[in-house]
C-alpha cells in the first residue's frame, strides 16, 4: 500500500486520474493476494498441528492442504491481472512523465502486458507454453533498480512542465 501511495504521489504531475486509478489497481492486486496468502497461513497450520492429524487423518489432510495450495495459485494468479493493468499504466505515466527515462515506460508497459497474457494463458491458451513471457517481466525491477540508484535525484516538477 506504501508503494500504491508513493508512486501515485510521484507520477501524479503526468497525469493525477490515471495515477490514482494506477494506485487503485496495485491495491486490489495487494489486497487479493494477502488474502491468498491467508490459505498458506492455513495450510502451514493445518500440516504443523497435531490435533488435526489425529481429527481428519493423513489422507483428508493432504487432501485439505493440497486444496488450500491451488486456490492460492488460482488466487494468486488472479491478482496479478490486476497487477499486470497496474504496471501497463505505470509505463503510460512514466512515458508521459518527461522527469524519468521514457524507455522505463515502454519496458514497465511491455511487463504489463507480459504479466497479462502469462496470467490468463491458461484459461485463453492452455496448450500454449509461454514461459517464455517471463523475459518481460524484468521491466518493473528495472523500473525498482532505477528508482533506487537515481530515484532520489528527481527533480520536483515546476507548474510550467
Amino acid at each position: 500500500m506504501l508503494v500504491a501511495w508513493a508512486l501515485f504521489v510521484l507520477l501524479e504531475p503526468a497525469n493525477r486520474s490515471v495515477s490514482l486509478l494506477t494506485a487503485w489497481f496495485r491495491l486490489v492486486h495487494t489486497v487479493i493476494a494477502l488474502f491468498g496468502l491467508l490459505k498458506l497461513v492455513t495450510a502451514f497450520r493445518l500440516l504443523n498441528t497435531q490435533h488435526y492429524m489425529t481429527v481428519f487423518g493423513s489422507d483428508q489432510l493432504h487432501a485439505q492442504v493440497q486444496l488450500l495450495l491451488n486456490s492460492f495459485r488460482y488466487e494468486w494468479s488472479f491478482s496479478l491481472v490486476f497487477f499486470g493493468i497496474h504496471l501497463g499504466l505505470l509505463g503510460y505515466l512514466v512515458y508521459r512523465s518527461g522527469y524519468i527515462p521514457r524507455i522505463l515506460g515502454i519496458l514497465l508497459a511491455i511487463a504489463g502486458l507480459g504479466h497479462l497474457v502469462y496470467c490468463l494463458s491458461p484459461y485463453l491458451y492452455p496448450n500454449a507454453d509461454l514461459r517464455f513471457l517471463m523475459i518481460t517481466f524484468f521491466g518493473d525491477m528495472i523500473f525498482m533498480l532505477w528508482l533506487l540508484v537515481r530515484g532520489w535525484r528527481i527533480q520536483e516538477p515546476t507548474a510550467d512542465a
